[in-house]
């Protein structure tokens, strides 16, 4: 597990390494959020612990940049001042936990552990996504059209009618469909779809 302690206070930085290193975990210190982010080794991150108030990017505006870039990657927040309004804006962006200085060494590490198992359990959901995004877009455009309305449930019957052809040649798209899916269903390709957030468009009455 690797963690990344973000704070401009070096000795914060410090006390916080020196708890997580003892746990067990390696660590990587960053004195600000512009740093952390040109890190070449970004992506080796489980989860990442940052300060809420810093000088140039601060936590939540790290918090937003991360959730364009690094999407999985689960924050633990830390402040010397408890501020509920910002405490809920973070937990709101996806915040694993919300720590006050000084912050107790067995809280943070068991938030710790709960961001690195969601920021590992998110990159391989996110992955199986992007995978799924790919087998999708091999499927020419009429074979997304007998994937959007079988998923919607109408049968090879109701989709010949929708898209003015035959049912033979909607089975057949539909077995071309299940292929390049890699489907062993109808019930996954519905759930494909679903992960996809794959509609048909308006259907008629």
């Amino acid at each position: 597990m690797k963690v990344a302690v973000i704070d401009d206070d070096q000795s914060v930085r410090s006390s916080l390494a020196r708890a997580i290193k003892t746990a067990g975990m390696e660590v990587a210190s960053f004195s600000s959020a512009d740093e952390f982010l040109n890190d070449p080794c970004l992506n080796e991150i489980d989860c990442a612990v940052t300060d809420v108030r810093m000088p140039g990017i601060d936590g939540l505006a790290l918090q937003e940049m991360l959730a364009r870039t690094q999407p999985h990657l689960s924050l633990v927040f830390i402040t010397g001042q408890g501020d509920v309004p910002i405490s809920v804006k973070a937990m709101k962006g996806g915040a694993v936990d919300f720590l006050e200085k000084p912050v107790d060494r067995k809280a943070l590490l068991e938030a710790i552990r709960r961001a690195a198992e969601r920021s590992r359990e998110q990159k391989v959901s996110r992955a199986e996504i992007d995978d799924l995004r790919r087998r999708y877009e091999l499927l020419t455009a009429r074979e997304r059209q007998v994937f959007q309305l079988v998923t919607a449930g109408l049968l090879n019957k109701q989709v010949a009618g929708e898209l003015g052809t035959s049912e033979q040649t909607i089975k057949v798209h539909r077995a071309r469909v299940i292929v390049k899916m890699n489907a062993e269903s109808l019930a996954e390709l519905v759930r494909m779809a679903d992960q996809l957030q794959v509609r048909p468009a308006n259907i008629a009455d």
